[in-house]
């Protein structure tokens, strides 16, 4: 029994002894060398890539990775490691069997669905809309048409973004141009160059996107209002309501009409996700969320990362349809 027991604990200790052995030298050089390929090529900001990439190199010539054994734990130091140099919250390295996207909401029954959750006329000419993303599938598109035509006689339109995590801009421009009743610039993009040239940017070309001038290392598309058919809804009072959830591209319309006066912010000010990235596999089952573009106002050329954006009124999220409705009745 003793040495069957003893047998048992040797080759245990093994196990461990095998699990425990350094990462090999070679995967570790090439997971580094391309993570700062990709950072020197496709970060939002060049001259923080270039930082980023050198930063690697040093500490992966002088043996600051050699004795980590843990794939997990060398994605973190990673990750730790770059975000000492520059801090930025979307930015981070995963190892082999994680994923970097954001699990998904459950879909049980009763759940809400994605994108739109709820659309009806909430009071005597107020048209009310409620997003949790902007999924950018045909049929939440079509939704949201078939809404701006069905309320298109709206006195006061509310549109809710508290709930909303982010997306494309496919809904956003199906809204917009029953807003406005002339061609308005509303936000820009940068796209480093090198992203957009190989085809893995996030952001995609249409009628609402158009190139303008920018440095050789950046791809800049304006984003702007092209007008539809008049209808009420070019003089109703817009409210877009907030909370410290709201991110992304929701933040992105908020800034659009905010900085246009086109629609009154009500609420909290919002999550800060302004930077959009694109997933770059570093081999060996590493992989890296790396921000790669940013949407600021071209007014000040600044953008919302890591501070959102301020409502024109603000109120507890809560509290934010409340004052809405208060203000579309005076």
């Amino acid at each position: 029994m003793r040495t069957i027991s003893f047998a048992v604990l040797s080759l245990g200790v093994a196990a461990v002894v095998a699990a425990q052995a350094p990462i090999p030298a070679a995967e570790r050089r090439a997971v580094v060398e391309t993570l700062a390929e990709r950072l020197h090529e496709d970060f939002v900001f060049p001259d923080i890539g270039d930082r980023y990439a050198a930063l690697l190199r040093k500490k992966l010539a002088a043996g600051a990775y050699d004795d980590i054994a843990d794939p997990k734990a060398f994605a973190e130091r990673l990750t730790a490691d770059l975000q000492a140099e520059y801090k930025e919250g979307h930015l981070r390295v995963a190892p082999p069997g994680q994923s970097l996207l954001a699990p998904r909401s459950p879909t049980a029954a009763g759940a809400a669905p994605r994108g739109v959750e709820d659309a009806r006329w909430i009071a005597d000419g107020v048209a009310y809309i409620r997003f949790n993303m902007f999924p950018g599938d045909p049929a939440n598109v079509d939704r949201v048409r078939h809404f701006m035509e069905t309320h298109a006689t709206a006195r006061t339109l509310i549109i809710d973004a508290r709930p909303h995590r982010g997306g494309g801009l496919q809904e956003m421009n199906v809204m917009l141009p029953y807003l406005y009743a002339r061609p308005t610039p509303l936000v820009q993009m940068d796209t480093r160059a090198a992203v957009a040239a190989a085809g893995r940017a996030p952001t995609a070309t249409g009628p609402m996107l158009r190139a303008v001038a920018a440095p050789p290392t950046i791809v800049r598309r304006e984003h702007h209002v092209v007008p539809g058919k008049a209808t009420p809804l070019r003089t109703a009072r817009v409210f877009y309501l907030t909370s410290k959830r709201t991110a992304s591209a929701a933040e992105h319309l908020a800034l659009a009409l905010k900085r246009t006066r086109r629609a009154t912010l009500i609420g909290e000010t919002t999550r800060g996700a302004g930077h959009y990235g694109s997933f770059a596999d570093l081999g060996g089952g590493y992989s890296a969320f790396v921000p790669v573009g940013r949407t600021f106002d071209p007014a000040t050329g600044k953008g919302w990362e890591a501070t959102g954006v301020t409502p024109d009124v603000a109120v507890p999220a809560d509290k934010a349809l409340e004052e809405a409705l208060k203000r579309a009745a005076g």
